[in-house]
Parts: C-alpha cells; sequence; structure tokens
C-alpha cells in the first residue's frame, strides 16, 4: 500500500514507521527544514519537504498514486485543505484526518475529503487501523531492541481459522501467539484452545511477516 502522511509531528511520524515496518510504501511530507533535517536517518521512509497544503508538493510526493493519505499536522484547518485536495483533486481511495480541536469535528467528514476522523486522543494503534480500514491484519509494533513484531489478527466467519484449533494451524517460523482475546478479555493460548469468530490473536515473532500471519489465519 502506498501511503502519504502530512505533518511529521510525533505522531505523523509514528504512524510513518510503524506502517513502514508493515511493508507499507510510506512518503512524509513535513514543511518544517529542521525536522526535516532530523529525519534524515529515517529508515524505510521518503521524507518530502514542502507544505502539503499545496497541490504541487502533494503531487511531487506521490498522491497520484496514493492508496491513503493520513492528514497529522496540529492544525486542523490545514488537515482539512490537504484532505479535501488528496480526494478531489488526486482521487486518493481513502483518506484520514487528525481532529486537533473538538469543537472543529463536525467539519470532518466527506464534504471536505475526509473518510476517517480520528480525535487527537485516539491511541495511535486505533488510528492506524482506522486509516488503514485494516479488518483483519495488522503489524502494531516492532521491538527493535528484541527484534520482534507484534501482529495482531482477528478471525472472522470467513477466516480459514475460524473453528480450528490453534493446534492445527502451521504458524510462520519464529512465532508463537502471545494471547487469544475473546469477549474482551485475553487468556492464554492452549494448542486445543478452538478459535471463534471474534477472537483476537495478538503473536510476536522475529521473522514473519503481516502477509505471512494473514495467510495462515485468514
Amino acid at each position: 500500500m502506498k501511503v502519504l502522511i502530512a505533518g511529521a509531528g510525533r505522531l505523523g511520524t509514528q504512524i510513518a514507521q510503524v506502517l513502514s515496518a508493515a511493508r507499507n510504501d510510506v512518503t512524509l511530507v513535513e514543511h518544517d527544514d529542521d525536522r526535516v533535517a532530523e529525519l534524515g536517518g529515517l529508515r524505510q521512509v521518503r521524507v518530502v519537504a514542502g507544505d502539503a497544503c499545496r497541490p504541487g508538493v502533494l503531487e511531487h510526493a506521490g498522491a497520484l498514486a496514493c492508496d491513503l493519505v493520513v492528514a497529522t499536522t496540529g492544525r486542523d484547518e490545514d488537515n482539512l485543505v490537504i484532505s479535501l485536495l488528496a480526494k478531489r483533486q488526486f482521487g486518493v481511495g481513502r483518506v484520514a484526518a487528525r481532529v486537533n480541536e473538538e469543537e472543529n469535528s463536525w467539519l470532518f467528514d466527506q464534504r471536505w475529503g475526509v473518510d476517517v476522523a480520528v480525535p487527537s486522543a485516539t491511541p495511535l494503534i486505533s488510528l492506524i487501523e482506522e486509516a488503514t480500514g485494516a479488518t483483519d491484519t495488522v503489524a502494531l509494533l516492532r521491538l527493535s531492541k528484541a527484534g520482534v513484531e507484534v501482529i495482531e489478527t482477528a478471525i472472522t466467519e470467513e477466516s480459514r481459522a475460524a473453528g480450528r484449533t490453534l493446534g492445527e494451524i502451521a504458524l510462520p517460523a519464529g512465532t508463537v501467539v502471545a494471547t487469544v482475546v475473546r469477549d474482551g478479555r485475553p487468556t492464554v493460548p492452549r494448542p486445543e484452545e478452538r478459535l471463534l469468530p471474534g477472537d483476537e490473536l495478538l503473536l510476536v515473532s522475529h521473522e514473519a511477516t503481516e502477509r505471512e500471519i494473514h495467510a495462515a489465519f485468514q
């Protein structure tokens, strides 16, 4: 998936890192030259200097080929302009925007090109899931010191793993199921545990990709 993130503050940078770790093609746009210089060492993320409210900057950053644009600046007016340009001028399929001031939330709808409006207090992982439209498998976190990745997958009626036990599922190498969440309650995974639609699994792996986890369960 090709993703363009406008705003390289803490939130925008964290989203860029998580999505790039999940093997997405990520471009980060930032108008502050000093901040752009700070991000020079960011791995697997393309950083573009410029004001994302300008159509030329968005085009240079690759908006025409994007699947998702996320506007995460600290100014609601900028996020609305970026969303409108992304949707109306560049035809981006999915646009998510951060709402900084609650009283402005009524503006963040499809009239301004916003598919997903996310309050600033929303946890990072929830924002990413809403923005990407993830419905079954998403990489949540990479623990760089430990060299492992935490990946979530949700069991649905259509999942190949529905009705099967954990012991019957061939996991990718270097992968373990950390917990099964059922009805909001985490449980210790057991080989005889039968997976049901609605279950959410957290897996830890130092080798498997999000795609491999998806293939095992979905």
